[in-house]
């Protein structure tokens, strides 16, 4: 096998959490690109809608499952419909998350708690339900969408709910990528730095001088610059890594 066939996602299947858009979107973009089927488990349905029929154009089998990640029953249901569909899943993206900015003073803990159902406990759930069909398969791969946010502490806005639950999100991918490593399923997660979505604003003008200026590349990142880090772990090209964090900040975190 090449060093690039390794890449190839073909007749594999991809789950990708939040997949219908921002840095999810991105990823299931690279993964289709790289030949895999994908599945879109995500809780807007007009939005995977879109998603399901861009990606299609590119010739892969690509499903949308409403579903989420805080709800266990939900991810067991998915789960069915995807192995019905296809037989398998060879790579998992937990990509599903909520950030907000908040003042640890006044945070009700409705929101800590909601943050925390997603961002860590919808990683946890969704991992253990697919990791047991992974397991059973003696192989497999798990990629965790963390972010920088988990190794530092962010200024000037305040979020430290989000920062903690990348932390856990990171220390959940290292203890996961031990427990399985004899079992053929790798684990491993990406720490986005600042990147521009739809639904993470980086226009916010009084923070630019903290989100751009200070970043050593002096520009905020892109989805479609996070998906070959999530391609080459999602597939086997990363055969011999697991419980790796893959920083993609643009340098941010080296000050």
């Amino acid at each position: 096998m090449s060093v690039m066939d390794k890449f190839s996602m073909k007749n594999k299947v991809s789950i990708v959490t939040g997949g219908n858009r921002g840095i999810g979107r991105g990823i299931a973009q690279g993964l289709a690109e790289a030949g895999s089927a994908i599945v879109i488990a995500a809780r807007d349905a007009d939005k995977s809608k879109e998603a399901v029929k861009e990606l299609g154009a590119l010739g892969v089998d690509v499903i949308a499952v409403e579903a989420d990640v805080s709800k266990r029953d939900q991810i067991e249901a998915m789960l069915d419909t995807v192995l019905k569909r296809f037989g398998q899943v060879d790579a998992l993206i937990n990509n599903a998350g909520i950030g907000f900015h908040a003042d640890a003073l006044t945070l009700p803990d409705e929101e800590w708690e909601r943050l925390f159902d997603i961002n860590l406990k919808g990683v946890w759930k969704t991992s253990q339900i697919v990791g047991r069909h992974m397991t059973e398969r003696g192989r497999g791969s798990i990629v965790n969408i963390g972010s920088m946010s988990g190794m530092i502490v962010n200024r000037p806005q305040w979020h430290s709910p989000y920062g903690i639950s990348k932390a856990a999100v990171h220390h959940l991918t290292r203890s996961l990528a031990a427990e399985w490593a004899t079992k053929g399923v790798r684990v491993n997660a990406i720490a986005p730095g600042y990147i521009k979505t739809e639904i993470a604003s980086t226009e916010y003008e009084e923070y630019r001088h903290y989100w751009k200026d200070e970043v050593p590349m002096q520009r905020y990142g892109s989805p479609d610059e996070v998906a070959p880090t999530a391609l080459l772990l999602a597939s086997d090209a990363s055969s011999f890594t697991t419980g790796s964090i893959y920083i993609v900040d643009g340098g941010y975190t080296l000050w």
